[in-house]
């Protein structure tokens, strides 16, 4: 069983707080680095694009797609 850890950010000046599994937030803070954009600036762009779908499972949708384009 995989333990979520949690990152609390800042999107459009509203707090909240994201639960993801450390192997998810490694590749998504690999994908912001990469980006040249912080981790925080990442989550806000995914929020921004996610429409009704919940923030998680945004986030490890796009953690999926980019394993998924290095195979």
């Amino acid at each position: 069983m995989h333990l979520l850890e949690k990152c609390s950010v800042s999107i459009a000046g509203h707090r909240t707080s994201v639960a993801l599994e450390a192997e998810f937030w490694a590749i998504l803070r690999q994908m912001a680095h990469a980006d040249g954009v912080s981790l925080p600036k990442l989550i806000a762009r995914v929020d921004a694009e996610r429409g009704a779908r919940p923030l998680a499972s945004a986030l490890r949708l796009l953690a999926l797609a980019a394993v998924q384009s290095r195979s």
